[in-house]
């Protein structure tokens, strides 16, 4: 698994940095596309007051790498990373951000949105939202 296009970490991420180390991976890559994903305040009629992430060690990270795999064989992408934070976010913090990079940005924005799907769907990552009512596990993956 290569360590620096797949993460799961605790610390924020440069959407910049993360981008510049995309492109300086091939000269090819004439678009890229950016997902991130951030923490909001108010989720199904509910205000949110932080957001708590946990995860499956070990197994999350080896998810992601498959996603990556998948992207890079079934669509025409050069490269792609994936990092998703775990712990406590605070609202307005970044959560997750997938970097696509291809020749040409149609086949990026297919590669981006499909990785952002398959990580929700098979990626044993958990989110906890602090209400006023109380703490929420969210079970379903908008």
């Amino acid at each position: 698994m290569d360590q620096d296009r797949i993460r799961v970490q605790t610390e924020d991420f440069s959407i910049e940095e993360e981008t510049k180390k995309l492109l300086a991976c091939s000269k090819r890559i004439g678009g890229v596309v950016n997902f991130l994903g951030t923490a909001r305040d108010f989720s199904k009629g509910q205000e949110i007051h932080k957001i708590d992430f946990d995860h499956y060690p070990g197994m999350a990270e080896k998810r992601l790498a498959e996603i990556r795999e998948q992207a890079l064989k079934d669509y025409d992408i050069i490269e792609v990373t994936i990092i998703h934070r775990v712990g406590e976010i605070s609202i307005g913090e970044n959560i997750v951000l997938i970097v696509v990079g291809a020749e040409h940005r149609k086949d990026a924005f297919r590669a981006c949105s499909w990785c952002i799907d398959e990580l929700k769907r098979i990626t044993p990552i958990w989110k906890k939202e602090t209400t006023p009512d109380g703490i929420v596990w969210v079970e379903e993956h908008p």
